[in-house]
């Protein structure tokens, strides 16, 4: 690794201001691959910042009860390029723990040695590009600075904490906490009333855990939820072997298969009678997982009665769950399956069976204010000793937003993304020369098995390196054309679906103010095929420059 000290610039009292080839925000899935691969593929100097305490991104700081990736995953939620780390970790159920994927990722980082170029415990405070040395300083929460030529923005498509606006909320004094930030050490439910507000993937995932020993727990509820069964399990090691058997071809069948290594059913609903239609959605019901919304007959996500007989099939399921036929009403979701972020159910719906669980309706009872001790609704006054924020995300966007990086003649990036978020391939930003981001909105990101997807998105930006300094350029960015035409693309491929026609946080509506824009790409196969189009073309839809100086 080459590490550099730039003369022109100086860091905090005075001292030489340290300078790498590229920098690195974030450590989790994509960080840590994007570390990985610039040093030990590419021979560059690259320092990460990290403001957590360690290595793991999302699963560092989402410690919640019940955490666990919200679709079955192992072991395909994992890196892929190294069939040595595939060997060496042993998963132990299908769908994997927080603790267990906050395990795997600091076996990885130990077993490429990582950890020496990561500084942990460091907010990045402020990015800014200089337009005549061609590359980012950046300066830390504790006022130190380092600037690189390259600025790899993997900072979390589901990190900023979403927290609610509502009115005195401040001013009760019992405990809260956020299920994206949740303390590290034990949070005790034992004796104590439990308010939990939401009931996205974190709030489903939480509230059977919390109902087990808190006195009572009271659920208000924004929106309801679908959620189909898990049916997590172990993971025989039988079953592990024959997957790294032919990992490659699994590999290759993530890529040209939207991030599954499996086929999806070719069958058609208009081909069965509603009777062996209904057969087919108790079968992939039994079976779990995704298996209802992919493999049931195609077209489940654009073809609109279609998903409203699955819609309606999972519905069926919740009345036979819920014992109280009110409880159940309120628990029935009224938009189309699978347009809001799909969630795998662990006992959710049994949880309301329980004498200390209670549901509110805040569509049909909303919360007028907190007290220092209660939570007031239309209707009446719960007193609660904890607060459990289950609200989600400032998704995909607001990572990139909190970091407000400053590109050319000083623009912010608020100011470029007050009115849409303009991006190309979701990786590059025009006036943000040399800036890449991982899974940045218009990327497949969260509708892509996001490890995998960080690995091709490195690869390219690796790629795009590679390509400037073999031709001495010192700067490269996305047009304002480029970026125009993506997001016509985005937001066409995304009106062939249902998903624009329901709110959620894909189109940015669990924030006010937030543009109404789809973030993401749907067609993962397509997009990396694309990358690499766009690499083979020499970058098309990019402008370069000449280097300024001489290139370390």
């Amino acid at each position: 690794m080459r590490l550099r000290v730039v003369g022109s610039g100086e860091g905090k009292g005075g001292s030489a201001m340290p300078h790498f080839d590229a920098i690195v925000i974030g450590s989790g899935f994509g960080g840590l691959y994007a570390l990985h691969h610039l040093r030990d593929a590419l021979g560059l100097s690259v320092r990460v910042f990290d403001g957590a305490g360690g290595v793991g991104g999302t699963w560092w700081h989402n410690r919640y009860p019940g955490a666990r990736v919200d679709a079955p995953s192992t072991p395909f939620y994992a890196y892929t390029f190294s069939k040595a780390l595939v060997d060496g970790w042993d998963w132990p159920e299908t769908q994997a723990s927080q603790k267990t994927v906050l395990a795997y990722l600091e076996y990885v980082a130990d077993r490429l040695d990582l950890r020496k170029d990561i500084q942990f415990n460091t907010w990045i405070t402020d990015a800014r590009y200089d337009e005549a040395a061609q590359h980012w300083t950046v300066e830390t929460h504790a006022g130190e600075t380092a600037s690189a030529q390259f600025l790899i923005c993997a900072t979390g498509a589901l990190f900023v904490a979403n927290r609610p606006n509502i009115p005195g909320i401040n001013d009760f004094t019992g405990e809260v906490y956020h299920t994206g930030r949740w303390p590290h050490e034990p949070v005790s439910f034992e004796g104590k009333n439990v308010a939990v507000i939401g009931t996205g993937s974190s709030g489903m995932q939480a509230i059977p855990e919390i109902a087990k020993t808190a006195k009572h727990l009271t659920v208000f509820q924004r929106t309801p939820q679908f959620a189909l069964p898990a049916r997590n399990r172990p993971l025989p090691k039988a079953e592990l072997d024959a997957f790294r058997a032919n990992w490659e071809d699994h590999r290759g069948s993530m890529i040209h298969r939207g991030g599954s290594p499996f086929p999806t059913t070719k069958l058609r609903a208009r081909d069965a009678t509603a009777e062996e239609r209904q057969a087919r959605y108790e079968e992939m019901w039994a079976e779990g997982g995704m298996q209802l919304l992919i493999n049931s007959y195609r077209g489940v996500l654009t073809k609109e009665a279609l998903n409203e007989e699955v819609s309606e099939f999972v519905r069926g399921k919740i009345r036979e769950t819920v014992k109280d036929p009110e409880t159940a009403r309120k628990l029935l979701p009224d938009y189309f399956i699978g347009t809001k972020r799909m969630i795998l159910d662990n006992g959710y719906f049994e949880t309301y069976n329980r004498p200390n669980v209670s549901l509110v309706d805040l569509r049909e009872e909303p919360i007028e204010t907190f007290t220092a001790t209660s939570i007031r609704t239309s209707a009446a006054d719960y007193p609660i000793d904890m607060l459990v924020l289950a609200t989600g995300f400032d998704a995909v966007s607001g990572s990139m937003l909190a970091l407000n990086p400053k590109g050319r003649d000083g623009v912010s990036l608020k100011e470029k993304w007050a009115e849409r978020f303009e991006t190309y391939l979701g990786t590059a930003i025009s006036d943000f020369p040399n800036l890449f981001m991982v899974h940045g909105p218009g990327s497949p990101g969260v509708f892509f098995t996001m490890p995998l997807g960080g690995e091709c998105t490195v690869n390219w930006i690796g790629r795009c390196i590679s390509h400037l300094r073999s031709a001495r350029l010192g700067a490269i960015e996305a047009t304002p054309e480029s970026e125009t035409l993506w997001d016509e693309e985005i937001q066409g491929i995304a009106a062939g679906t249902l998903y624009p026609r329901t709110n959620s946080w894909y189109l940015g509506a669990n924030i006010p103010g937030k543009p109404r824009q789809f973030l993401g790409h749907l067609n993962g196969s397509t997009y990396f095929k694309r990358l690499t189009e766009v690499a083979d073309q020499g970058f098309e839809g990019f402008r370069t420059e000449a280097a300024s100086g001489p290139r370390g």
